[in-house]
């Protein structure tokens, strides 16, 4: 039963803290904690996890952050329970953002340790009450290094699109990071054509740059790998029945239209004719 699965979780963080000092016994422990975050999953249930247990598993990474192997365990667990409101906030409180950062840095190799990190960060971001602004504009770099190195890697490239979608949302885009993040989410579009969800994160992310950032406008249009616009109109012909692609390249393009130069730049492109197509395709969306 669900009831005696979190009983067991929670038993088990409580040891681990305990024993932080063993690395055969925080290795175990994590093994276990998938395990039983698996199960849960399979009955269709993501577990909510106290400040408390929360704060075992930062204990953990803190006392073992120089070993590999631990932290990719340790951070697919912390990507499972983030999924919970309940426990995302209690990850909040315990202050583990900065821990997940210096993880990602030292660590940005590491493909699995990428992957969990950026979802970790997503689900802290996109429910975030702006508590811990200059920390999350911090993640804003980082996650845009995750992306950087692993561009050609799919999976990994997804979660940190998604990751810097949070983040835009919550306003953590600065100027200095407006131009290169922005030529960063068109790379990644460009090399992970087929994958629905990057396309649509990717897209929202760059709506929310082009929203509060003319720099970001002018990066679009004027990237040395070609104009943003044609981009698009690409990501739309790939994903042309897939309703969230296209509800986010809507978007995207409601965004660009603040923008008299862009604008100049739709026309010659004729994403007019783009646009009715679309409100054939979706008369009712």
């Amino acid at each position: 039963a669900f009831p005696h699965l979190l009983t067991c979780a929670e038993v088990i963080a409580l040891a681990m803290k305990t024993h932080v000092t063993s690395l055969k016994l925080q290795l175990e422990g994590c093994k276990l904690l998938l395990e039983i975050l698996s199960q849960a999953l399979e009955k269709g249930v993501v577990m909510a996890l106290d400040e408390r247990v929360a704060s075992c598993l930062l204990a953990t990474a803190r006392k073992h952050s120089g070993n590999e192997e631990l932290l990719s365990l340790l951070c697919t667990v912390l990507m499972m329970v983030s999924a919970s409101e309940v426990t995302a906030e209690n990850l909040r409180k315990v202050g583990i953002i900065p821990d997940l950062l210096s993880i990602l840095r030292r660590f940005l190799h590491n493909e699995e340790i990428c992957f969990s990190c950026c979802g970790v960060l997503w689900s802290l971001a996109v429910s975030e009450s702006n508590g811990d602004r200059a920390v999350l504009e911090s993640a804003v770099p980082v996650t845009s290094a995750v992306l950087q190195k692993h561009l050609q890697n799919g999976a990994v490239a997804e979660s940190a699109c998604s990751a810097l979608w949070a983040l835009s949302l919550q306003g953590c885009l600065t100027d200095n990071d407006s131009e290169p993040t922005t030529a960063l989410l068109l790379e990644a579009l460009r090399m992970n054509p087929e994958r629905a969800m990057l396309m649509k994160n990717g897209c929202l992310a760059l709506a929310s740059f082009l929203r509060v950032s003319e720099i970001a406008a002018l990066a679009f249009i004027t990237d040395s790998k070609g104009s943003g616009i044609e981009l698009i109109k690409d990501v739309y012909h790939l994903h042309f029945d897939d309703p969230g692609v296209v509800g986010a390249v809507c978007l995207l393009m409601k965004e660009m239209a603040q923008y008299d130069e862009l604008v100049l730049d739709m026309l010659s492109q004729k994403m007019d004719k783009l646009l009715s197509e679309i409100k054939i395709q979706f008369p009712f969306s």
